[in-house]
C-alpha cells in the first residue's frame, strides 16, 4: 500500500478537487483503453487472429517480425499497462481531515485513520 498526504493551508477543502483530478485521469485512461482494444480488433480482424493466439506465435517466433506485428505486440502491452492504471486509480481510498474534524476518526472501506492538523487541510490519498 502506498499513502501521500497533501497538506494545503487554503481554507478550501483538497478533497473535491483531489477527487475530480482522480475522476478525469481515470476517464483518460479509460478511453485510452477503449481505443487501444479497437486498435486490437482491427489487427485481429486483418490477421484473422486473436491477440492472444498472436502474442504466444509471435514470442514462439513463428511469426516473421514485421512492423505490423510489432506494432501489434506494442498495442497488446500498451492496454495491459493501461489496464494496471485503471486499476490503481479505482483502488485510490481519500481519508481527509475534514471529516475527521466531525468525529475521531474516519473510516472508510474498514479502515480507520486518524489525521488532523491545525488550520491546515490534510488529504490522504491511500493507493491499495
Amino acid at each position: 500500500m502506498t499513502e501521500l498526504t497533501l497538506v494545503s493551508k487554503q481554507s478550501r477543502p483538497l478533497r473535491p478537487l483531489v477527487e475530480a483530478a482522480l475522476a478525469n485521469e481515470l476517464r483518460l485512461v479509460m478511453a485510452a483503453i477503449h481505443q487501444t482494444e479497437e486498435r486490437l480488433l482491427e489487427f485481429e480482424a486483418t490477421y484473422g487472429m486473436v491477440t492472444t493466439e498472436f502474442i504466444a506465435r509471435f514470442e514462439n517466433d513463428e511469426l516473421e517480425e514485421t512492423l505490423e506485428y510489432v506494432e501489434w505486440v506494442g498495442e497488446h502491452r500498451l492496454l495491459n499497462h493501461l489496464q494496471e492504471k485503471a486499476e490503481t486509480f479505482k483502488g485510490c481510498l481519500l481519508y481527509t481531515s475534514d471529516a475527521a474534524d466531525e468525529r475521531s476518526s474516519v473510516d472508510l472501506g474498514g479502515r480507520r485513520i486518524i489525521k488532523k492538523k491545525n488550520k491546515s487541510k490534510t488529504i490522504i490519498v491511500v493507493v491499495t
